[in-house]
């Protein structure tokens, strides 16, 4: 008997420390979450970017859990080119996207993306509002199918019986389309001009007392939280994918986002004029924002330019709120400790900067993107790096921190070293790009590349159908001139400086690698 009762407790002891041991050794191989959050023409105008009189506390916790890029770049200043580099973790001449009409599946039927890296390596993958483009949504991205909530683009009346007249074919509320305009060609593409026909919407901006969830934002902010709820109880761990569309046009968000600032202390741009020495087709005035009802061509009054601003900030802050309420959730559900959480915006954008609106361009407000990463446990939260990073980087660094392995068509560089080391000597140019139809330059389609330095942004605008043919080249030196007022490309002066950046130019992404790279094994 006492021989039995010996080795039931043996039997049971080894039970035990069997347990214990399993339970470690699935801590210890636990893949952390994902949050990313998905922003829509946000500039790194924020509070943890030193922009103080911007509201943005929620964004600003981020940034004080993590770190923070203040020289991130997109590869396209507008939204499915971005998109499509950043999700396929490709640039934009290999995924063939270079407008508002084309689908990267096109060029890349096989890709996977960075949604199906984690998907196929055992995450749930969910997403809600606009993660790729419009209309351009992915299936074999998601674990369960990808939600974009109904809602009205504006709450007046008034508004709404404006908008609902504007014609066929029309961009929808995120401000772009896909469906053809009769007698037009189908669309039109990024950077053209929109027929003057097409200019009857809804106001650029507005600010009625409602309710957040009146707009698509807050109706994507409550299916997130819900997401959550749902996920918290599954054991693989999850990628929540939320994409908001604000401050995207128009400039719509609750009154009380508006009340958060005072007109008088909203500053017109600091250089509401084009660049000295630049071709014409290097920046438009923005016909994104003239497809608006009481929009006029030309430069635009100080009080209306006033009015764009105080509905972008808004829309800031009615963004931001709802990533609160996000974030609130994922600690009060205990996920916060396990949660890589990580938020990007697809491009810049001009608020009258070059005396011009919206994107569209190789210049500096549009390249420069927020992108702000916060890993638990990191030791370097609540710093900033200089490093020259880009969007095509994201793909491989998510992928680095889960311990995924990494497919061999990526054309970015994890920059996991950089939240080890945010002082880390990393890449010598970060590339965008942007592409000029012939009814832009009166002359030949060209494609715009643009090359970012630590010191200079060095632009070659070359034709499209031969690139050894170029158009014309700009220099902005960010030592003496941070706006980009002056192309100094043609200065004799200057001669030695753009040979040697024609030749770092040449070399183009792969020959501007940081010294150090990632230690993850392409997948074959």
């Amino acid at each position: 008997m006492i021989n039995v009762l010996l080795h039931r407790l043996l039997f049971f002891s080894f039970l035990i420390l069997t347990t214990v041991h399993t339970s470690r050794a699935e801590d210890h191989l636990k893949k952390p979450n994902i949050l990313l959050f998905v922003m829509d023409d946000l500039r790194p105008e924020l509070g943890c970017y030193g922009k103080n009189y911007i509201k943005s506390p929620n964004i600003d916790s981020i940034a004080s859990n993590g770190i923070v890029f203040d020289r991130a770049y997109c590869q396209e200043a507008v939204c499915s080119p971005s998109r499509s580099s950043f999700l396929t973790g490709t640039r934009p001449d290999t995924t063939k996207v270079w407008d508002l009409k084309t689908h990267f599946r096109k060029a890349l039927p096989d890709v996977v993306t960075l949604l199906q890296n984690f998907k196929n390596n055992g995450y749930f993958v969910q997403g809600m509002g606009k993660v790729f483009h419009g209309g351009f949504n992915d299936p074999g991205s998601w674990s369960v199918p990808w939600v974009n909530p109904k809602a009205p683009v504006y709450a007046l009346p008034e508004n709404l019986e404006l908008n609902a007249h504007k014609p066929a074919g029309e961009p929808d509320g995120d401000g772009e389309s896909k469906k053809a305009i009769p007698g037009e060609k189908e669309p039109y593409a990024a950077g053209e001009i929109a027929p003057n026909r097409l200019r009857t919407r809804g106001p650029a901006f507005e600010g009625a007392d409602v309710p957040d969830n009146t707009f698509t934002d807050g109706k994507v902010c409550d299916l997130a939280i819900k997401a959550l709820q749902s996920i918290a109880g599954k054991k693989e761990p999850f990628f929540l994918a939320v994409g908001f569309v604000k401050p995207h046009l128009p400039f719509v968000a609750p009154k009380k986002y508006w009340d958060l600032y005072d007109p008088k202390d909203i500053a017109l741009a600091p250089n509401p004029f084009r660049a000295k020495g630049s071709p014409e087709y290097a920046v438009l005035e923005g016909d994104e924002l003239r497809m608006y009802h009481g929009i006029p061509s030309g430069h635009l009054p100080d009080d209306l330019a006033r009015d764009l601003r105080h509905g972008y900030f808004a829309g800031v802050s009615y963004s931001d709120a709802q990533i609160g309420k996000v974030l609130a959730e994922l600690k009060k559900l205990g996920l916060d400790k396990d949660t890589i959480v990580l938020l990007w915006g697809d491009n810049g954008w001009k608020l009258g900067e070059h005396d011009a609106w919206a994107k569209h361009s190789n210049v500096e407000n549009d390249a420069n993107i927020p992108l702000i990463a916060s890993v638990p446990g990191m030791k370097t939260a609540g710093s900033h790096t200089d490093a020259l990073v880009e969007l095509v980087d994201i793909y491989p660094t998510l992928s680095e921190l889960a311990g995924l392995p990494l497919p061999s068509h990526l054309e970015g560089t994890s920059f996991k070293p950089l939240l080890e080391n945010p002082k880390l000597p990393w890449k010598t140019a970060a590339f965008s790009q942007y592409p000029r139809s012939h009814e832009a330059t009166h002359g030949p389609d060209l494609m715009g590349y643009s090359m970012r330095t630590d010191r200079y942004r060095f632009t070659v605008w070359v034709h499209e159908d031969d690139h050894t043919k170029i158009d014309a080249i700009e220099l902005f030196d960010h030592k003496i001139d941070p706006q980009e007022n002056t192309n100094v490309a043609k200065d004799p002066a200057n001669a030695e400086v753009v040979k040697n950046l024609m030749a770092q130019w040449q070399k183009g992404w792969q020959g501007n690698k940081p010294p150090t790279t990632s230690t993850s094994t392409p997948a074959s």
